[in-house]
């Protein structure tokens, strides 16, 4: 009896280790290692001295290769953004599609006075004492987007109403941020 229980504590340990092997297999292969890698990438675009609520770069990794999206103010942040994706260990490869937005005095100024209308408003404190901003200005020749992740949806209204009333610009504020918490439907 005691030469069966020895036996079968091994077994059991084996056949243990069989199914967490198992069940490794059925994981999606890499998705943990490219979801890192995002981060990774995504913590060295934020941290870029030059990276500010003026740009907005959007990050996907699949099987290590980084593509990189969305919208910049000035042709050396995007090359800047583009070599600090390249030189996050684990990156095999990089497919830039960041768009550099054209340089303009009048774009800039509209930029300056949503971003005071935005981060200036009382019930916006929350986000501008933040040291990474949430909420980015896009400007496109007078255009306006707004994008980047705010709390709620009533956060989301007010980012668009105060942007719509800085003025200047050329047609509706277009208003992509995404809502961090979003209510629960009712069914």
């Amino acid at each position: 009896m005691k030469h069966r229980t020895t036996f079968m504590l091994p077994a059991a340990l084996l056949l243990a280790a069989g199914v967490a092997g198992a069940a490794d297999k059925n994981a999606v292969p890499g998705s943990e290692t490219d979801t890192a890698l995002a981060n990774r990438v995504r913590d060295e675009i934020v941290m870029y001295a030059r990276y500010s609520i003026w740009d907005d770069v959007n990050i996907d990794v699949v099987n290590g290769t980084v593509h990189l999206t969305g919208e910049v103010t000035q042709p050396v942040k995007k090359e800047e953004i583009d070599r600090l994706a390249k030189d996050v260990a684990g990156v095999t490869g990089v497919r830039s599609d960041i768009r550099v937005l054209p340089l303009s005095p009048a774009d800039d100024r509209l930029r300056q006075r949503i971003a005071r209308a935005i981060y200036g408003d009382p019930s916006m404190t929350k986000y501008a004492i933040q040291p990474l901003k949430p909420i980015h200005i896009l400007v496109e020749n007078g255009h306006v987007t707004l994008a980047g992740v705010v709390g709620t949806e009533f956060d989301k209204e007010i980012a668009g109403v105060r942007a719509s009333a800085a003025g200047m610009s050329f047609g509706p504020i277009v208003n992509n941020l995404q809502v961090e918490h979003p209510p629960a439907k009712k069914s």
